[in-house]
């Protein structure tokens, strides 16, 4: 989770915007909607969601390396965990 205010900010609204595109393509699933438009919702859905990937990685790694007084251990262990976030990611 990001640590500053204004950080924790922008994910929180990414995440209500993305709240917001799964209630409305709830909406469309329940109205009986056409395929086209519910898949290009399902798109923008993933797009969304992808965006806060982005944006969450950026943040941990922006914290998690910022440390310029952390040991080589200390470093290898931060490379480690951060490589296997991205493993996990592109799976």
């Amino acid at each position: 989770m990001p640590h500053s205010p204004a950080a924790q900010k922008r994910v929180l609204a990414r995440v209500r915007r993305i709240r917001g595109q799964c209630e409305a393509l709830e909406r469309r699933l329940e109205a009986g909607a056409e395929c086209a438009p519910v898949l290009q919702q399902i798109a923008a859905m993933r797009g969304a969601i992808n965006g806060l990937m982005s944006e969450m990685m950026e943040t941990h790694i922006r914290e998690t390396f910022g440390d310029a007084a952390a040991s080589d251990e200390e470093r290898t262990d931060r490379v480690d965990e951060t490589a296997s976030l991205i493993r996990s990611y592109l799976k």
